[in-house]
């Protein structure tokens, strides 16, 4: 019993990814406001229905990885190093990104092409702006846990705004000078040097937090 639940969720995780993969290759080829979730049913060969059992609206289609993307900061803090603190945990995991490669900070080849289609559409631009303060309140919520905060203490929350300001403010400069014609390479050296630079300043606000 345990193999056959095991594989219904592994073949339910293959066809969610599938529709996702389908739906990114048709937002690409024709937009995302001009692609319908009958076309992209069509594509992936499966029913309107089974689109919506998976994703509930095509903005979930299109930021299919947004509950990574919303916890990925709350997480980085919640499982730190021993001793480690908030500014050296999430600055390690800044440069780990960039040497992965991974996307979770949006530094990544195609960062650009995926940008200008949120740039073009308004339900997708109102989405990002929510997850951005959805990875706040997350954030905030896992560093008053971390800290045992009194609920009126503003300081989680406080210190969570200026983490979300920091690295969305270096991503969209490497995405605003890929957008202007340098490669991903050359940018890179720019990227470490803001990472260095922005988390110091961080540092020297809110120090060792939480100690």
């Amino acid at each position: 019993m345990a193999e056959e639940l095991g594989l219904r969720e592994r073949k339910k995780r293959e066809t969610r990814q599938r529709i996702a993969d389908v739906a990114m290759g048709l937002f690409m080829l024709r937009g995302f406001d001009q692609t319908t979730v009958a076309d992209i049913a069509e594509a992936a060969d499966v029913s309107v229905n089974t689109v919506f059992n998976y994703f509930k609206t095509k903005e979930d289609l299109f930021f299919d990885r947004q509950d990574a993307a919303v916890q990925s900061l709350g997480r980085v803090v919640a499982s730190r190093r021993e001793g480690e603190s908030v500014v050296d945990a999430l600055r390690r995991d800044f440069y780990e990104a960039l040497d992965e490669r991974d996307w979770r900070y949006g530094i990544v080849n195609g960062a650009d092409d995926f940008f200008e289609m949120v740039v073009e559409s308004p339900s997708l631009r109102a989405r990002m702006r929510e997850m951005g303060e959805l990875r706040k309140e997350y954030l905030a919520q896992v560093l008053a846990e971390e800290t045992d905060a009194d609920p009126d203490d503003p300081t989680p929350r406080v210190v969570a705004a200026l983490v979300v300001a920091l690295t969305h403010a270096i991503s969209m400069e490497y995405l605003q000078r890929l957008r202007a014609g340098e490669s991903h390479a050359a940018i890179l050296p720019a990227v470490r040097t803001a990472v260095e630079q922005g988390f110091e300043l961080l540092r020297s606000g809110i120090g060792d937090y939480p100690a």
